[in-house]
């Protein structure tokens, strides 16, 4: 009685296959665009993951943010979604430095004006701020100096540049003392900051860094837009919120009319956003395994009907049924694994062009999805490779070799 172990089901399964190299090819080419498909989209979202938490990092996680307006559920400040939008003032910030778990308080008003220096301008945004701005932000200052501690009440008439707008205006020359003018105000440029690059689409290095009173005059302000604090670790975010909470709401009348927002926050529901993204486009993208599978299917079944003399041979010799239908469900599992393979091989030679041209965005694909592409396109050939390996091994002995 003949046998049909593992290496006999694998060479004819592989003889079959080689019998009809387009048919495979083109079977095989379903499984790999949906692996593909997989492991491309879901190193996309990685990579995003990842770029937004270096992106982050630029600040740290031991940073709050306070806007004004209370918002309850979308996390933005007010103004965005409609919130109670009230003053922050630069006397809330003095009182926010007097807390002891709070290392530098630093009071922001922003706006964008037009930059003339060197017989140059541009519009950039201006940033009106203190003098512990480069240590909140882990900025560093480059030539010169930053602007000198001293009353935020107080205005000056000194500036600090970012390095790509100093380059712009000047060139290559020193801009230490020229004077520019911001908003029509003309200002003495006594620093030029280190470059630091974009961050959360911020061109930090393409803006200009004044007094926060002299910022909030240019600008007509009667308030400062955001107040950031600095402390010593992310394990202490839930304490430091809790005192600026317990200050402010004092200090507001007992109304709690501003929005706290933590780095460290922020990251997580990033992450979670992410997580529930990329699972989105993992299975958007194996809907195409559907596809793939569905040409496995065609394909076998037409190959047990041009096999049927084959089977009654193999019947005739000895081979049982359950013989016959593993040789066909092998079949089917070897083209979705080899279709799977040839998905990954291509999935991770576009991430690795995409990272060769893009060096900063760090795609990769999670391998938990790789795993899971892989052992759902070995699940697609089993499940469409049943019926036909069913229907060749129903085939009566008899029969299958009348055909011949």
């Amino acid at each position: 009685m003949a046998r049909l172990d593992f290496s006999d089901v694998m060479r004819l399964s592989s003889g079959a296959m080689r019998g009809h190299p387009l048919r495979s090819v083109l079977s095989m080419l379903g499984i790999a665009i949906g692996v593909a498909a997989v492991i491309m989209l879901t190193s996309l979202g990685e990579g995003v993951r990842r770029h937004m938490d270096t992106e982050f990092s630029e600040f740290g996680t031991n940073i709050l943010q306070i806007h004004p307006g209370k918002t309850e559920t979308s996390g933005m400040h007010g103004g965005v979604f409609g919130g109670t939008t009230r003053k922050l003032t630069i006397e809330d910030a003095e009182a926010l430095g007097r807390i002891p778990i709070l290392d530098k308080v630093i009071p922001l008003a922003i706006g964008q004006a037009r930059v003339e220096g060197g017989g140059r301008g541009r519009s950039v945004v201006v940033y009106g701020t203190t003098s512990d701005f480069p240590e909140v932000l882990k900025a560093s200052i480059g030539q010169g100096q930053f602007l000198a501690p001293g009353d935020p009440r107080r205005s000056s008439s000194v500036a600090v540049l970012g390095p790509k707008l100093k380059r712009e205006l000047f060139g290559d020359a020193n801009a230490l003392g020229q004077f520019v003018r911001i908003a029509g105000a003309r200002l003495r440029v006594i620093g030029v900051m280190q470059p630091k690059g974009q961050i959360l689409g911020m061109d930090m290095d393409d803006s200009a860094y004044i007094r926060v009173a002299t910022a909030m005059r240019l600008f007509n302000l009667e308030e400062v837009q955001e107040i950031d604090v600095l402390f010593a670790h992310e394990g202490l975010t839930e304490a430091a919120t809790q005192a600026i909470r317990r200050v402010l709401i004092d200090r507001h009348r007992g109304e709690e009319d501003f929005t706290i927002v933590s780095q460290s926050e922020m990251l997580k529901v990033f992450g979670r956003v992410m997580d529930v993204l990329t699972l989105g486009v993992a299975v958007i993208a194996s809907i195409s395994l559907l596809v793939g599978s569905i040409g496995i299917f065609t394909m076998m079944w037409i190959s047990v009907g041009e096999r049927v003399s084959e089977i009654g041979l193999l019947r005739a010799l000895g081979a049982t049924e359950q013989q016959v239908q593993n040789l066909f469900l092998a079949e089917a599992i070897l083209l979705t694994v080899l279709g799977g393979l040839a998905g990954l091989a291509f999935g991770f030679f576009a991430i690795f062009a995409l990272r060769l041209f893009f060096p900063s965005f760090r795609a990769w694909a999670p391998v938990e999805y790789v795993v899971a592409a892989l052992v759902l396109s070995i699940a697609v050939g089993l499940i469409s490779g049943v019926g036909p390996a069913r229907r060749a091994a129903d085939l009566a002995p008899v029969d299958a070799l009348r055909t011949e």
